[in-house]
């Protein structure tokens, strides 16, 4: 068995490819083939002809979070799909802002309602519990805050009766895909943190091998002490690839790139993983 991981959006790019503030990746494992999150807006979309990749023979979407770096690229994938599953939490419709000192509340959640997702084709399962896509493909669903460093960034926000508060981001969800070798974890953003979610996904699993973790990380604003507890974790779980993107963060992608020398990979938009597992 192989796991494919195809990069279709990305803040950075291969040549030839388009890069955009986001993420997006096609996930192939045993014929099931998986697209978690759709980037800002048209990379995913672009990179996706580039690379002959069909939204038709998608067998599900997973939105990451209610941010519009993953999920603007929605309708043009759904236009190019036709009618798929698009598995989220409940809370992904939240109206979600960042907010920063000196400058105006800025929305960044979905760009689009709910009702148009649907009548282009999105069929919503919005869940808090993990979602089985597959017998090797799962999401994790609500990540319980376990680690003592691991921290939501205080800048995003939603929108609420009592007006704008911060966001635990119970929305952000990862995917774990089940191999002979441990599970390949794959992030959107972690924005509660890769150890709290690694550790959950082992649990919902039953896997305690965590063979590869792949995406955004959100590391970019971390204290080097996070980022170094984060790189002491991942090799106390015995990672044996390390594939950085997105939110990671550069200084932080360079901590791990020499944390973890050759088992180390940047995941620019149009780059193909397969992750060799051998048979039982």
């Amino acid at each position: 068995m192989q796991v494919g991981l195809t990069i279709l959006s990305e803040n950075t790019a291969l040549y030839g490819f388009l890069a955009e503030w986001g993420i997006s990746v096609l996930v192939e494992v045993d014929g099931v083939r998986v697209l978690l999150d759709t980037g800002l807006s048209v990379s995913a979309v672009h990179n996706a002809q580039i690379l002959d990749v069909d939204f038709a023979d998608l067998d599900a979407i997973v939105l990451s979070h209610g941010h519009a770096d993953h999920t603007g690229g929605l309708r043009g994938v759904l236009t190019r799909s036709g009618r798929k599953d698009v598995i989220a939490h409940p809370d992904v419709w939240q109206p979600k802002y960042r907010q920063r000192e000196g400058e105006a509340d800025r929305y960044i959640g979905i760009p689009f309602l709910k009702e148009e997702m649907e009548s282009l084709g999105a069929s919503f399962t919005l869940s808090r519990e993990p979602v089985g896509i597959s017998p090797h493909i799962v999401t994790s669903g609500e990540v319980p805050m376990s680690t003592s460093y691991e921290q939501i960034d205080k800048g995003l926000c939603r929108r609420t009766e009592r007006g704008i508060r911060p966001d635990p981001l119970a929305d952000d969800l990862s995917l774990a895909v089940k191999t002979d070798e441990g599970l390949v974890v794959v992030f959107g953003c972690a924005h509660r943190g890769p150890i709290n979610i690694i550790r959950h996904l082992q649990e919902v699993t039953g896997e305690e091998r965590v063979h590869a973790v792949l995406g955004g990380m959100h590391l970019i604003n971390a204290s080097e002490e996070r980022v170094q507890e984060t790189i002491r974790e991942l090799k106390a779980m015995g990672v044996k690839c390390v594939a950085c993107s997105h939110c990671t963060g550069f200084k932080a992608a360079a901590r791990m790139a020499d944390a973890f020398g050759d088992s180390f990979a940047m995941c620019n938009a149009g780059s193909r993983l397969t992750l060799p597992v051998e048979e039982e």
